[in-house]
Formats: structure tokens, C-alpha cells, sequence
């Protein structure tokens, strides 16, 4: 039987969830920037039984995304492939959000949509900010969506004195990941394969807490409470979401996006009706 690969991009709190939930009788190649935390987490992973390639990766970088592709493909059939990696606008300035959150999505959809197996599913995580911003003219948003990903940033709606602050930039790019997410389905597809995004809510991981911490953090706890949960969202909220979406009971789901959010932008929408 054909080794099958399941691949986590970002070990964060949501990246770890997800290895855990979809990892189990599969290799495991996980990947991040930061070279400690990946052999930190592959320590974890593997004293609780996965199979674990540790390898370090720069999203950011055409090269480094391919060498990860190729050396997940070297292993077996590529299955599950799951982009977690980013930056949250208290990490970050607009330059590093631009780079990270929409080139970095571009990247790992093109160089996994050459290697990923017939029957395989893709995740990108993306963001319920997305949702909360007008979408761009049909012709900008044709150029976010098709634009090669080696020219993404050389398009002027993405030039870094068209955002006023960090936020504005990662709204714009968490919409553009489902830009790209849809018009990718075909090249996968192409494949035999499918690729969703998902937007998560509010969700309690170190980035998450960050964010509660910072600027934006009185208006996000509003937002918490005028939502259907009323509470934060739980890394294995995520996790869950990712299962069903990479499994057997989403074959006929591609090209679309999954807002687990606990009801807030619904809530949102609700008031500004």
C-alpha cells in the first residue's frame, strides 16, 4: 500500500489541532519558519505515536514552498495538504501581512496543486475578516484570483500605501485567499482533487489572545458576545471543520469557503440589516 502524506504548513495552536485530528496511520510532515518550534512540536507529535517529518519552511518563497512540495510527494501519495501558516495584524506590518497572508497562500496553492494525489483535499485557513469587507471590483478581484502568484504583489491593489494600517491589509488578503481558493478548484481538480478554505471566528490560540490583547480586542469581545456561541472558538472547532472538509463525506465540496466564526459575522450582517 502507498504511504499516504499528510501535510500541516504552520504548527500553531489551529496547525497542531489539525495534525492531531487528521494525522493518526498517515506520515505527518509538518512545516513552519521557525525551526525550534517545528522540532519542538515533531517531539510532541511523535511521543504520542504519529509518524513526523519535521521541516522548515519560508511561505513567503517559490523555492522553498516547491522543495517542501517535493520532498512531501518523495514520501508517498500527498492526501491532505493544510495551510494554517500566517500573521495577525498585531504581529505585523503591512509589507509582512501582504507577503505572508496572500503571496504565501498563492505559492502553496500552486507548487501542492502539482503534487497532490488523485482523491486528495486541500485546506487553506483564512479568516471571518474576509467576510467583513466589501469584495473588489469583478476586475480586481479576476487579478487577485488569477494573477500569477510570482506577480500577486506587483498588481497595484496590492501596493503597500493602498492599506492604512495592518488590519486593512489582512482583510484584504484573508478575502483574497478565497479568491484564490475557488479559482484553484480547476487546476486541482484538474488532479482529481479538491481545495476549501476556512474561516475561523474568533479562536483562542496564541495569535488568537494576542489579538484580544491589542487594539482591536474590545471590539472583537463585543463581537464574541453578540454572536450565536458567545464564546471564542476552540482550536478543535477548527480541527473539525478541516476533517470533514479533507474527508470522504466532502467529496462533492470544492472551491468554497467554510466560516466557523460561532455565528459573529451572521450577527454583524443581522444588525447592519
Amino acid at each position: 500500500m502507498t504511504q499516504q502524506v499528510v501535510v500541516v504548513i504552520g504548527v500553531g495552536g489551529m496547525g497542531q489541532a489539525i495534525a492531531r485530528r487528521i494525522g493518526p496511520g498517515a506520515q505527518l510532515v509538518i512545516a513552519d519558519h521557525d525551526k525550534a518550534i517545528i522540532e519542538s512540536v515533531a517531539g510532541q507529535l511523535e511521543g504520542e505515536g504519529y509518524r513526523v517529518t519535521a521541516r522548515p519552511v519560508d511561505v513567503t518563497s517559490r523555492a522553498s514552498v516547491a522543495a517542501l512540495a517535493g520532498a512531501a510527494a518523495s514520501l508517498g501519495e500527498v492526501r491532505s495538504v493544510v495551510h494554517t501558516a500566517g500573521l495577525s495584524p498585531v504581529q505585523a506590518p503591512v509589507p509582512a501581512i501582504l507577503a505572508v497572508d496572500l503571496l504565501g497562500v498563492a505559492l502553496v496553492l500552486e507548487e501542492f496543486g502539482q503534487v497532490v494525489a488523485e482523491g486528495g483535499a486541500g485546506i487553506v485557513i483564512a479568516s471571518m475578516a474576509g467576510h467583513m469587507r466589501p469584495g473588489p471590483p469583478p476586475e480586481e478581484a479576476r487579478q487577485l484570483a488569477e494573477t500569477p502568484a510570482d506577480d500577486l504583489l506587483a498588481l497595484p491593489i496590492c501596493a503597500e500605501a493602498a492599506f492604512s494600517d495592518s488590519g486593512a491589509a489582512y482583510s484584504f488578503a484573508k478575502h483574497a485567499n478565497l479568491l484564490r481558493v475557488r479559482a484553484a478548484s480547476t487546476a486541482w481538480g484538474a488532479r482529481g482533487a479538491r481545495i476549501n478554505s476556512i474561516s475561523p471566528g474568533v479562536i483562542s490560540t496564541p495569535m488568537g489572545r494576542a489579538e484580544l490583547d491589542g487594539d482591536s480586542g474590545a471590539a472583537m469581545r463585543m463581537m464574541i458576545d453578540a454572536s450565536n456561541a458567545k464564546r471564542a472558538g476552540a482550536p478543535a472547532d477548527i480541527a473539525a471543520a478541516a476533517e470533514f472538509l479533507l474527508g470522504p463525506a466532502a467529496s462533492f465540496v470544492s472551491g468554497t469557503d467554510l466560516l466557523v466564526d460561532g455565528g459573529v459575522v451572521a450577527a454583524i450582517a443581522g444588525r447592519l440589516g
